[in-house]
């Protein structure tokens, strides 16, 4: 039984204001900034986004599956079988997710997401000779260098890009492809949580979680970015290390390390996620403790991804290394800190949420009282990603944009919810602002 204090309700709504201050703040501070000292490189900070009232395509469509989510949302996640409920939450997590994409249009919603000049696609006929490209990559990532890589290549490990390169190479170039790509492996994120949550925490926690991880306003972002395809492979690599202690199981225990080296090098800034890893190994040290061999197995498969690009030419640390001079020669190095380190954590409220910031004191109360082991299963996860989240923060290597990068983040976050009482009330709130957000601003990066 989730434990409840009688204030509780208010104390909700209390979070969910401070908020909506903080958003406000980070809004009417940004735009001071930007207008006067133009330092921001954002228009409508702190989102990187444009004032851009609209409708579109995908606006009928995006309003009807909010309606019927918020309506049967909750009661469809209570009572659906374990194996359908994760199959259809997948589902209507991308459905939720191309219909708000939709609202700006098929090519600016979808195909043209990762065409543009600082995007992954602008490279491709680079990379004809893989090996070669990988061995002179780091030759391409600091600024004013002959050649040098566009925004995103040179912010990311190759794996990012040679993932297009592939899809490129069978049949399925082109914006729509990528975006489509990002977009069905994005949502499978809803589904990884909710398979780790069931068997870390409890299939109850989970199943009343599961509405927010498909409605979560994060979907805005999760639309044709490659943040999203980031955010699922670190999920899934979360969940096979849960079901892989679980279950005491040397495959699960393999596939998670491989997907954990693999999420190291779709982004630098992931290497973080094993804070949450690190949480799952607590809740399940017993498990460990049973079979050591699981360690062996993960660090095998762990060591897959880094080995081949190390044969390959590629150096990791090097890179890294370079890209943070690169950030710091372009605009991170003129945007200012002391407004990001707390209009980052603006950004996080509104792609988590209303419902998931109200529910932040009720995970602190369950994890400090653990009253309830289930709840203080899941409180110990949540404060892994927000912990996660929080470094990143502290490290000024993502100043703007946040409400992106940090997606990998926010889909751990979004569980917290499941705490909450009258569901259908936070899920209305939760969904009318993604509609907001789609409407009246034209999102990008």
């Amino acid at each position: 039984m989730i434990h409840r204090h009688p204030r509780t309700p208010h104390r909700d709504l209390y979070a969910a204001a401070a908020a909506v201050l903080l958003v406000t703040a980070a809004v009417l501070v940004g735009r001071h900034l930007q207008d006067t000292r133009h330092t921001l490189f954002v228009h409508w900070p702190p989102l990187f986004a444009e004032w851009d009232p609209h409708i579109g395509p995908g606006t009928p469509a995006a309003l009807l599956l909010a309606a019927a989510g918020v309506a049967y949302g909750p009661a469809l996640a209570t009572r659906l079988p374990w194996r359908a409920l994760t199959w259809v939450s997948w589902a209507a997590s991308a459905a939720w997710i191309v219909s708000l994409a939709l609202i700006d249009g098929w090519h600016d919603g979808i195909a043209s997401r990762l065409t543009t000049g600082n995007e992954y696609l602008q490279v491709i006929g680079r990379f004809h000779d893989i090996p070669a490209t990988l061995r002179g990559f780091d030759d391409h990532i600091l600024g004013g260098v002959p050649g040098n890589w566009p925004a995103h290549v040179a912010g990311h490990p190759p794996a990012a890009t040679v993932t297009f390169v592939l899809l490129d190479r069978i049949g399925l170039g082109g914006g729509g492809w990528a975006g489509m790509w990002c977009v069905v492996l994005g949502a499978s994120a809803s589904a990884a949580v909710l398979v780790a949550l069931r068997v870390l925490a409890d299939e109850r926690l989970a199943r009343r979680a599961a509405p927010f991880l498909v409605l979560a306003p994060a979907a805005v972002w999760m639309g044709a970015s490659a943040d999203a395809y980031f955010a699922a492979v670190a999920a899934w690599a979360l969940a096979c290390l849960a079901l892989a202690l679980t279950r005491r199981s040397l495959p699960w225990a393999g596939a998670s390390g491989l997907l954990f080296g693999l999420t190291c090098y779709l982004s630098y800034g992931l290497v973080l996620v094993a804070l949450i890893g690190i949480a799952v190994l607590v809740l399940t040290r017993t498990d460990l403790r049973a079979r050591p061999a699981l360690l062996v197995a993960f660090l095998a498969g762990l060591a897959v991804v880094p080995v081949v690009f190390g044969l390959l030419g590629f150096n990791w640390w090097t890179a890294y290394h370079l890209l943070v001079t690169r950030y710091y020669q372009g605009v991170g190095g003129t945007r200012p800190y002391g407004y990001w380190i707390w209009a980052n954590l603006a950004c996080t409220a509104v792609i988590t949420g209303p419902a998931t910031v109200a529910s932040l004191p009720r995970t602190a109360g369950h994890l400090t009282h653990r009253d309830d082991r289930p709840a203080a299963r899941l409180a110990l996860i949540v404060c892994a990603a927000l912990a996660a989240l929080l470094i990143a923060d502290l490290s000024g290597m993502s100043k703007a944009e946040t409400e992106r990068i940090w997606l990998p983040f926010a889909v751990w976050l979004l569980p917290a919810c499941a705490f909450l009482p009258r569901p259908r009330l936070w899920l209305a709130a939760q969904v009318v602002l993604a509609l907001l957000i789609n409407h009246l601003l034209l999102t990008g990066w």
